[in-house]
């Protein structure tokens, strides 16, 4: 048997207020994960993980969450594979699968390997079942049911391995703004932060704006300028410097601040360093053309997800927005 929900909810209520408190164990895990990878920095860990104390961690959210749902009453062995792209985002699996009360065993990316681990043994320090329901494991064979997080290559792999098993298998995804050109300076500074926070890596990150014919992006480029320290980081630098040679080069017509190059381009991916932009006639056609499709997370814009608030998911703001909790009572 797995922890009584309510003790699972208190546990992970008590995880949120340890870390507020940044003890120092919680302070150098921090700083490991920064060292470990380029792209993790200090300031993205934190802002990573405020999002998941304010939103995941809190007794109140949990509780009412968890009442929409039958949770099972026979527990099964979850393998769960997480994705690396920005710090712990496959803390949210972590909940879901803890909390519908099953057997987890988490295969963890190398990119993201620090800080789930310490907020593990923080938890099996204060209830010491949770390491029996909760496993860091190498290989993942012989689960019930299967969780991956991965790229359209590795969503391949995962269902030719997985595919046999009831299983969520997500492939890439990305997020997109609808602009009108009446934003307010704070609106766009706002926006600026969907853009470029966590280094525009997440699935929740816009990599392209929709905007009208006669749009102006003067002000747009001049308000983003207030991110032009994540040129200072190299990996960054370098993919900016690679991009606008290949413009130049092959005369593609671009737009630019020190930070971010803007391409017209009706693909909604864009790479690192890059923000395409595509012209709309008509709003609502739009629309419904993102709504069908597969590649987008999130929108964000008037009517929409706020400026913002695309890298603030709740509880039920689900990956591919596939319950995942759902998927598990359902086990």
């Amino acid at each position: 048997m797995t922890i009584d929900i309510t003790r699972r909810i208190a546990l992970l209520d008590s995880l949120g207020k340890w870390m507020e408190l940044n003890d120092t164990p919680w302070v150098e895990a921090k700083q490991r994960a920064a060292g470990a990878n380029p792209w993790f920095t200090i300031e993205h860990i934190e802002l990573a993980a405020a999002n998941i104390i304010r939103e995941f961690l809190q007794e109140a959210k949990l509780t009412a969450w968890v009442a929409n749902y039958k949770l099972s009453t026979e527990p099964k062995s979850i393998g769960i594979v997480m994705a690396g792209n920005i710090p712990m985002v496959g803390f949210h699996d972590f909940v879901c699968g803890f909390v519908s009360g099953h057997f987890l065993r988490l295969k963890l990316s190398s990119k993201d390997d620090v800080l789930l681990n310490v907020l593990l043994r923080k938890m099996g320090e204060w209830e010491p079942e949770v390491l029996e329901q909760v496993a860091i494991e190498e290989r993942l064979n012989n689960c019930d049911a299967y969780i991956a997080t991965g790229s359209n290559n590795t969503a391949r792999y995962f269902e030719q391995y997985f595919g046999k098993y009831p299983h969520i298998i997500r492939k890439n995804r990305t997020s997109v703004a609808i602009l009108d050109g009446n934003e307010t300076d704070e609106e766009l500074a706002l926006l600026a932060d969907d853009v470029y926070l966590y280094y525009g890596l997440g699935c929740r990150n816009v990599t392209q704006v929709c905007v009208p014919r006669d749009y102006n992006f003067e002000q747009l480029l001049r308000v983003f300028s207030r991110h032009n320290d994540y040129a200072d980081l190299n990996k960054y630098k370098n993919n900016y410097d690679y991009h606008l040679a290949i413009y130049l080069l092959n005369r593609v017509p671009y737009m630019s601040n020190e930070s971010i190059l803007m391409v017209e381009n009706d693909m909604p991916f864009s790479a690192v360093s890059v923000l395409h932009y595509k012209y709309y006639d008509d709003k609502a056609q739009l629309v419904a053309q993102l709504k069908e499709s597969e590649d987008i997370q999130a929108i964000v814009g008037k009517g929409f997800i706020p400026f913002g608030d695309s890298q603030k998911p709740g509880l039920s703001n689900y990956a591919d927005n596939e319950d995942t909790m759902a998927f598990l009572c359902s086990l």
